[in-house]
């Protein structure tokens, strides 16, 4: 599965109204630890297959979704089920630590 590319226009459409549960990896193109944490997300998009839409929503760029979900720190990881926000993280982590959060809300 590739990783999809979330923006104000389409939020609703792939991320609210999808079946499976989204993991939303919101980053900038400034951010290191963002940048650290992109091969994660092709990791988590292979790992979990059809349980799982994996995409990134660039912050500066889609200031709606942005300030509608608070983000406060990058990067911001948010888990949607069923439209609804079930989880989030803020900060980088490492694969253990992201499978270990996506596997207790999966």
């Amino acid at each position: 599965m590739a990783v999809s590319s979330f923006t104000d226009a389409n939020f609703a459409a792939e991320v609210l109204q999808a079946p499976e549960t989204v993991l939303v990896d919101v980053w900038a193109e400034w951010c290191g630890p963002c940048r650290l944490m992109a091969p994660l997300m092709d990791w988590a998009a292979g790992e979990y297959g059809s349980r799982l839409k994996v995409g990134k929503l660039e912050a500066d760029g889609n200031p709606a979704s942005r300030d509608t979900y608070r983000i406060q720190g990058l990067p911001t990881l948010i888990l949607f089920k069923g439209g609804q926000e079930v989880a989030r993280h803020e900060g980088a982590m490492a694969q253990p630590q992201l499978k270990a959060f996506l596997d207790a809300h999966l």
